[in-house]
């Protein structure tokens, strides 16, 4: 059994701060403005972006900078910080447990655990269609997301919720918990009990929409900004097209039949009841109402 640091008793003076993406930089900037020393902020490499792949810094290397705390690329110039504590919020790399003997470890995990271990908690709450969710502040050990929890905030899912306003929501609903997990102590944790579900990091073809699918799913699916579908165009041509938003309607028929199109949308039999798409963006395009989108598509009499 290896033997892992332990978080603090009390406040943590001095840490090390583990991110990447934009979720990580309202928690990075809630620390700095709490007081607490951050020694080193530790990201990924710079990605090159752009058709000029120029290289361009993460969210959280970024923000650093703007701070004036110091960025780096290793972890292993973590231990050199001397930290009391190490901070990960959507890091994007497993912590080495040779660096979890040295430098004890907490980190923010935006779902109500065991509920959705792994990398896409939000998404798969979103597509399983949970009606509730949450963050926990929860101590990193050498299983993924098995740690001991400290704190959980439970965060309604409303209907209306997309994947960004969802995790926005519980990035700012996790703030307070982490600043004082951090500054006052993390305290004694809970062992994770309930059912275990795993969040896999969702594959692209698991964005897109087949209308045989249950008119649940479909919506759920749209909820993540990225959903789409093809069909048959003119001249053998296969048209692509991401579905922005999309509502549940109760009707019935042959799934991708195209079952009405007006200027509330384009009504789409699926496997189990059907889809009122309302707002699409086809390929190469802008977003746009749907129902203008069928106007100018002629749209085939089924879109399976």
């Amino acid at each position: 059994m290896t033997t892992l640091a332990s978080p603090p008793a009390g406040p943590a003076r001095r840490i090390v701060y583990l991110g990447t993406p934009e979720v990580a930089v309202a928690p990075l900037r809630a620390l700095h403005a709490s007081g607490t020393e951050i020694a080193l902020v530790v990201t990924r490499e710079d990605k090159r972006r752009g058709r000029g792949g120029s290289l361009s810094p993460s969210a959280v290397k970024s923000a650093a900078q703007e701070l004036g705390l110091p960025v780096s690329h290793a972890m292993s110039d973590i231990a050199a910080a001397r930290p009391e504590l190490g901070v990960v919020v959507a890091y994007g790399r497993i912590i080495p447990v040779d660096l979890l003997r040295i430098v004890p470890m907490i980190n923010v995990h935006f779902s109500l655990l065991p509920r959705w271990r792994g990398a896409a908690p939000v998404e798969r709450a979103l597509l399983a269609g949970d009606t509730e969710t949450g963050i926990c502040i929860m101590r990193i050990e050498e299983g993924l997301d098995t740690g001991e929890v400290y704190e959980r905030v439970v965060v309604p899912v409303r209907p209306e919720h997309t994947l960004s306003t969802l995790r926005e929501e519980l990035v700012n609903v996790s703030l307070a918990p982490l600043v004082r997990a951090v500054t006052l102590g993390c305290g004694q944790g809970e062992p994770q009990s309930g059912v275990v579900t795993q969040a896999a990091k969702l594959e692209p073809a698991e964005l897109q929409i087949h209308f045989t699918m249950s008119a649940r799913h479909v919506v759920a699916l749209t909820r993540l900004e990225s959903a789409w579908f093809t069909y048959a165009g003119g001249n053998s041509s296969v048209m692509r097209v991401r579905v922005v938003s999309a509502v549940e309607v109760d009707a019935n028929g042959e799934p991708g039949s195209v079952m009405q199109v007006g200027r509330d949308g384009v009504v789409v039999a699926c496997g189990d009841r059907a889809v009122r798409l309302v707002t699409v963006q086809p390929a190469g395009k802008s977003e746009m109402s749907a129902g203008a989108w069928a106007n100018g598509a002629r749209l085939p009499a089924s879109l399976a």
